[in-house]
């Protein structure tokens, strides 16, 4: 696109409107939904293992609590009268939110999801009242019917819409929907946000935009194009000309994984090599779901294991390696059993371990794979292909780790003759609230 064309698209008038849609406080909002008591109260969702502070409640950032603040921390300032704090419960999560997305989905013309509480929506060329009255209905609906609020931003350009979402959040004047329509809207809307809030610059540009005496959007907006290309690349100048108006963003879907990683700090430090193992077979396990999800299927599992860096009194260690198997596969037998035989070469006895990983290399589409001409068995394939599919069907009905393989599952040495643990249940989670909507064991009894 040559200087005269992008110049040009700044006077077109847009053929349709985005509107995007964005759960607001998403992991507290989950939790509120089956804990009303909790609203308009300070609400805060850990990560894993109780870490730090990972979502925070509009009431949570005006006491100052910063994202990441690790949990003792923030206990140091505020007890648990002043702020509820909640383990992370991501299987809650995923299910609220593809709730919400389903709603999202049928509501409009054209629909894909961008993240796990976001998806942005294409509506046909309209007067702005009738975008409105669709964002506030969509959002009504939403919450009757989910529990979860909702915002909508709706312009001429995906970056617009984002602007305009962010209106929608911060003033109940709107209705949970803000539309920007006409160029007078946008103006003002630029003219009140900052550049480091625009979707594309963010924190880490925002200075470089400042020394150029460029501290909220629309003084971005208004710059001349020619200044814009001699500074910034191609896509900086697309995020510039959506501000001016210009619908130029791709409408993507998000593409398969081209890598998976899964991985965790452990509670404490490991040194014996079964619980080493069994740490290293649920990420696989974790892994190879993800795998089926995307119906890709993976050549080389990777994996590797660290020693506590931060402990000085303890000798250091850490180590990873591939392991490339026969034929690319997506069965959780098959990947578990590579990743051990990969832990089993970079494992030395006599350290302490922290950390452990399992990275999925060389996916590619399930349906287009070449096997390998002398160890590929079309039987075998179909058999873990089954058990795959019977598996991942019970656990998303009954709820997560309900089955899994042997080598997945925990020994209590502590209790008496040994008990057989979930790998669930070996990460910390003090404040973990129950799944309702996904484990027949947590649904909500009536009195």
């Amino acid at each position: 696109m040559d200087h005269q064309e992008m110049e040009g698209l700044t006077h077109t008038q847009p053929r349709r409107l985005y509107a995007i849609c964005d759960c607001d406080n998403c992991f507290v909002s989950c939790e509120r939904v089956f804990r009303p008591d909790l609203e308009g109260k300070a609400v805060v969702v850990l990560s894993n293992n109780d870490g730090c502070v990972v979502a925070r409640s509009s009431e949570a950032k005006a006491l100052g609590i910063r994202m990441g603040v690790p949990y003792f921390e923030m206990r140091r300032e505020f007890d648990e009268s002043q702020v509820v704090a909640f383990s992370s419960n991501y299987e809650l999560y995923a299910d609220m939110t593809a709730r919400v997305m389903s709603l999202i989905k049928k509501a409009a013309p054209a629909f894909f999801r961008y993240s796990i509480d976001e998806a942005f929506c294409m509506l046909p060329p309209g007067e702005a009242t009738e975008a409105k009255s669709w964002g506030e209905a969509l959002a009504k609906r939403v919450r009757k019917f989910t529990g979860m609020p909702l915002s909508i931003g709706i312009a001429p350009t995906k970056t617009l819409a984002k602007v305009a979402v962010r209106f929608a959040k911060k003033y109940r004047a709107y209705n949970r929907c803000c539309v920007i329509s006409t160029d007078e809207q946008r103006r003002k809307a630029l003219e009140l946000t900052e550049v480091a809030d625009v979707w594309g610059i963010g924190r880490r540009m925002a200075p470089r935009l400042r020394r150029e005496r460029v501290d909220n959007a629309l003084q971005l907006a208004e710059k001349p194009l020619e200044w814009v290309k001699a500074r910034f690349n191609i896509v900086f100048q697309r995020t510039y000309l959506e501000l001016r108006g210009v619908d130029c963003i791709p409408d993507e879907k998000a593409a398969p994984k081209k890598t998976i990683l899964t991985s965790r700090s452990f509670d404490g430090l490991v040194s014996d090599l079964d619980t080493l193992r069994t740490h290293v077979a649920n990420f696989a396990a974790r892994g190879a779901e993800k795998l089926r999800r995307q119906g890709s299927v993976a050549s080389t599992v990777g994996v590797f294991i660290v020693t506590n860096r931060f402990r000085e009194d303890l000798p250091q260690y850490g180590n990873m390696i591939d392991y490339r198997m026969a034929n690319s596969t997506s069965s959780t037998v098959e990947i578990v059993e590579a990743a051990h035989k990969a832990l089993d070469k970079i494992y030395r006895p006599g350290y302490q371990y922290k950390k452990a990983g399992v990275m999925m290399i060389g996916i590619s589409d399930g349906n287009v794979r070449q096997p390998d001409l002398f160890e590929y068995s079309p039987e075998r394939q179909e058999r873990m292909t089954k058990l795959d599919r019977a598996i991942d069907l019970i656990n998303r009905i009954q709820g997560r780790d309900t089955v899994t393989i042997g080598s997945q599952r925990y020994d209590d040495k502590a209790h008496p003759g040994g008990k057989s643990r979930p790998f669930a249940d070996v990460i910390r989670h003090d404040h973990r609230s129950p799944s309702p909507t996904t484990r027949w064991p947590d649904i909500i009894k009536l009195k």
